[in-house]
This record gives C-alpha cells, sequence and structure tokens, in this order.
C-alpha cells in the first residue's frame, strides 16, 4: 500500500534547521521546498492500488530522489549513500538528520512500478506540465532534434561466449532441457560458464569448437520435449537460435547439409552483440564512430535550452532512424514550428510529413552521392515525372522506367554513354550511367537549392542547429554517455528521468518560483 507522509523524522529538521548550509537557487533547495508540490501523493496513487499490507515509503520521497540520482549519474548504492550522507539530500527528500535512508533495493521496486504502471514517465511528464504554466516556451516555435549513441551496460560477447550462454540459459528456464543437454551437447562443459580449455591461437581449435557448439546449440533445440513454454522459456529457446546462426555458415567444403560449420566472413545486419542484454545493437553512428548500445533521441527548445521531448530506442533498423523517431519527438506540439535537424532528418518522407503539418524546415539535405569524385549529380540532370524522361547534362534523353514498390523510378542511358565526351565525370559503369529517382525527388532537389542558395536559410541553420549539441552534451555528462540498466523499456524511462531533471535544472536557472498555486518564473534582475 502506498505510504503517507506523517510528519515525523529522525532527527532535526534538516532543511529547517540548515538551510543556509544548502546552496540557494539549488535543485536540492527547490526540492526541499517544493517537493510536496511538484510530486503530490496522488500522483502515485495507481502504482499503488492495494490498500493493505506493510505502507511503503512515501512515493514523493522516491521520486525527488530518482531526480537526483538521475541529475548526478549516481547507481542505487551510491545514491542511498548521499542520503545517508549529504545534508542536501536529506534537505531536498525531506529526511531527518539521523535518518539511515532505506535499503538501494528499493530504488528498484519503485522503478519496476514505474514501468508497468499507465504512464512510466509521469516525472518527465509532470516537468513538462511545470514548463507548461510558466510560459516559458510561449511564442518559442523553433525545435531543434539530434540524436546520439548511449553505450549499453554489459560486455559485448563473442561468438563463444553468446552460444555457451545461450545454452546454459536453455538448461536453467525450460524443463527437461538439462536432460537433454546431458544426452547430447559434448563441446562443452555447460556446468561451467566459462570458455573452453583449448589451444585459442590455433586457428584449427578454435574451428572445431565453434562447430562443436553450434552442433550442439542445433541439437539441444531440435531434442528438447514438445511442452507449452512460459515466456522465460520462449525466450530462451529464441536467444540460443538466434545466436547459433547469426556469426557461422557452413564450412568451406561443405554443401550445407552436413552439419559442419565455421565463422562467417562477413557480419549480419542486427547483429546481437551480449545475451545480457537481447536488445543492444553494434551502431554506427558515422564511418569512424562505431558503439555498441542504443540511440538516444531529442526534440530541443535551443533558446531556452529545454528539451521538450526524448526517447530511447534500438540502434538498428528502419523504424529506430532519426527521420521515423522525429515525427514522435513533435507529436503533441501547439502550432506551426520551425524544425532544425542535420542530414538524418532529411528524408523525403518525414520532409512530406512535417510540410503537410504545416512546419517550416531548416533541416540539411543529406549528401549527394557522385558516381565519379567531382563528376555529376543527380542535380545536374533534368528530371521531368510528368513526362517520365530524364535528361543528362550532355543533352541525352533516357524514359523514367516503370514505379517501383518503393515509389522509385530508374533511368538507364545504356549506349548513348559509349562515345559521350562527358562520361568520365558522369560514370564508370561499362554499361551507362543508371539514374534512380527518389519518390519525392522533387521534394528533395527543392531542399538542397534552399540550403544552398538561401541566405537567411543558412543564417537560421548556423545560429539555432549547434544549441542542440550543447543539449546532447548535457544528456551524456557526468558518466551518463553509458546507460545504467539493461533493454529499451528500462532504458528509456532513465532517459526520460535524466530529461526531466535537466529540465528542472534549467527552469530553476531561469528563475522558477511558485506564489500561490502558481508557477512561473521570477524576472531576470539587472
Amino acid at each position: 500500500m502506498q505510504g503517507e507522509w506523517a510528519g515525523e523524522m529522525v532527527g532535526p529538521d534538516v532543511w529547517e534547521t540548515c538551510r543556509e548550509l544548502i546552496p540557494a537557487g539549488s535543485v536540492f533547495a527547490f526540492l526541499a521546498e517544493h517537493r510536496e508540490v511538484l510530486f503530490p501523493p496522488g500522483m502515485f496513487a495507481d502504482m499503488y492500488p492495494s490498500s493493505n499490507g506493510r505502507p511503503s515509503l512515501p512515493p514523493q520521497v522516491l521520486a525527488a530522489t530518482v531526480v537526483l540520482q538521475s541529475l548526478q549519474g549516481l547507481s542505487d548504492f551510491e545514491t542511498v549513500q548521499e542520503l545517508r550522507c549529504d545534508l542536501r539530500w536529506k534537505a531536498a527528500c525531506g529526511l531527518g538528520l539521523y535518518d539511515s535512508a532505506f535499503d538501494p533495493s528499493l530504488l528498484t521496486y519503485f522503478r519496476r512500478r514505474l514501468r508497468h504502471s499507465a504512464d512510466p514517465m509521469r516525472i518527465f511528464t509532470k516537468v513538462r506540465e511545470v514548463v507548461a504554466a510558466t510560459g516559458v516556451l510561449k511564442g518559442r516555435q523553433r525545435r531543434a532534434l539530434d540524436s546520439t549513441v548511449l553505450d549499453d551496460a554489459v560486455a559485448t560477447q563473442d561468438t563463444v561466449t553468446q552460444i555457451i550462454s545461450a545454452v546454459r540459459r536453455v538448461i536453467r528456464e525450460v524443463p527437461g532441457a538439462g536432460e537433454v543437454a546431458a544426452e547430447h551437447c559434448r563441446a562443452h562443459d555447460y556446468t561451467d560458464p566459462g570458455k573452453p580449455r583449448i589451444a585459442w591461437d590455433d586457428e584449427t581449435a578454435r574451428a572445431a569448437l565453434v562447430d562443436a557448439l553450434v552442433t550442439d546449440a542445433h541439437l539441444l533445440l531440435g531434442h528438447l520435449p514438445e511442452q507449452e513454454m512460459g515466456e522465460k522459456a520462449a525466450n530462451a529457446v529464441g536467444l540460443l537460435a538466434l545466436v547459433a546462426g547469426q556469426d557461422v555458415e557452413p564450412a568451406g567444403d561443405s554443401d550445407g547439409r552436413d552439419g559442419r560449420w565455421r565463422i562467417a566472413k562477413r557480419t549480419v545486419a542486427d547483429r546481437l552483440v551480449s545475451t545480457v542484454d537481447a536488445d543492444a545493437r553494434h551502431i554506427h553512428k558515422n564511418r569512424t564512430r562505431h558503439q555498441d548500445g542504443f540511440k538516444g533521441h531529442a526534440s530541443f527548445e535551443p533558446e531556452t535550452g529545454l528539451f521538450t521531448a526524448v526517447a530511447l530506442t534500438g540502434g538498428y533498423g528502419p523504424g529506430n532512424h532519426e527521420a521515423a523517431v522525429a515525427a514522435g519527438l513533435l507529436d503533441g506540439e501547439n502550432g506551426e514550428l520551425t524544425v532544425l535537424g542535420d542530414s538524418a532528418y532529411g528524408t523525403g518522407d518525414l520532409r512530406m510529413r512535417l510540410e503537410a503539418d504545416g512546419h517550416t524546415l531548416v533541416i540539411k539535405p543529406p549528401p549527394m552521392r557522385q558516381a565519379v569524385p567531382g563528376g555529376f549529380t543527380i542535380d545536374d540532370f533534368r528530371i521531368d515525372p510528368a513526362a517520365g524522361t530524364a535528361t543528362c547534362p550532355a543533352g541525352h534523353a533516357a524514359n523514367l522506367g516503370q514505379v517501383k514498390a518503393d515509389g522509385a523510378r530508374t533511368a538507364q542511358f545504356k549506349r548513348v554513354c559509349t562515345d559521350c565526351p562527358l562520361r568520365e565525370r558522369c560514370t564508370t559503369s561499362k554499361t551507362g550511367r543508371t539514374l534512380n529517382v527518389h519518390p519525392q525527388y522533387d521534394l528533395l532537389a527543392a531542399a538542397r537549392a534552399q540550403a544552398a542558395t538561401d541566405v537567411a536559410w543558412q543564417a537560421e541553420y548556423r545560429r539555432w542547429r549547434p544549441p542542440v549539441e550543447r543539449a546532447i552534451a548535457w544528456l551524456v555528462a557526468k558518466g551518463n554517455r553509458r546507460v545504467p540498466y539493461r533493454g529499451v523499456i528500462a532504458n528509456n524511462i532513465w532517459l526520460h528521468h535524466r530529461a526531466a531533471a535537466l529540465n528542472l535544472r534549467r527552469l530553476i536557472t531561469l528563475g522558477l518560483i511558485r506564489t500561490g498555486n502558481t508557477w512561473h518564473l521570477a524576472p531576470a534582475t539587472a
């Protein structure tokens, strides 16, 4: 059942007796004074539906603790140590001077209740309501979009470790799997979580081990008893099937049917990097920066420095691309916006959707691909979708082909390229230039022209796009580049808590006060 504040403290009230020691204008002082108003007890009533049992710690105390924890980037254990020893934390959370706080596991239970509640992001939502009440965003219609890669909280595993871990999980979670493994699996002692003892510098030994482990996995999966499986058992079986196949291929002299395997000379798309966190992925932010983890997305008001929306997604797949997530970040916004973003947000689909909603786009177009370095791009061709033709820089025309499933069309110049004097600047293909025309070609071409020639557009981008880099730096400061939990859901809640804490700190810096029942910003004084 939900605990209520009884007004009794363990020792003197820190806020009343040590107020002059708490930094004025800090998040600590603000929570000490306004904690009960910011996080009223009724805000968490649905998380504690039962009226029976031992009362919990008042959830407003835990909510204030979570805000400070997210702001400081601390573990549960470190957070409780601060509550026990730091006067600022005691004042902010309403603890007495001699209060030894609580066990760190209570924060885990609180997050679990949040996760399974109707509104897991309620702390972020509450701070956003305070932002709206102050009117600080009124008339400020710019939104800068950006993303960053967040490192996962687990170690990246190699193929051998993944297969052994997945087999052990099946044995642990699936009824009868232990007996099947004892009968059919011979590559490793699966009661031992470590790696097999082989000569790891011997390529032949490594290849034989991989072959044997994959064979064990297939035998285990193939001989499991027919039965209805619970969620954990089904997930364990699916995970083993995935890791047993993602990194291997039939041996070089195998026809694929004799059960001999080797490490594949390629990396599959959407590769699982760890069995400990099956949601983490290998992410290429750009050509030189590779990380394992998740993508963090943010919508930011650059003039005030406030996050209007955040999201954490997996690191791979079209649904997790920046342009796919962007529309969700802007949902719920009122009025027409000026949307700023880098080239990751410059897709035709997103442009079409945002323009249909009446927004003004200051989004950098994606760079043009050149078939020949320094040569012609598609903008050097004259595309006439209505007539169904494309004319090259040399004046040769080709018909646009039938519309493909994705809406694109192709023009093939073929033989006209043979003796063309501009061929060396146009294509290296022996069969001539092939031109792929995007379904939103007109929209993208207009965006490229605007970015290249419109001085006002360029000034707007240079002035208001860079501040979002500062916002991303705030998000990942103090060790928060690495997420603290496993899985997309838990870390998405954490990212919202982090953004809520940063917004609260920013509002306090801007002069957040409460008069009567109203939040507003105190006017700046000279």
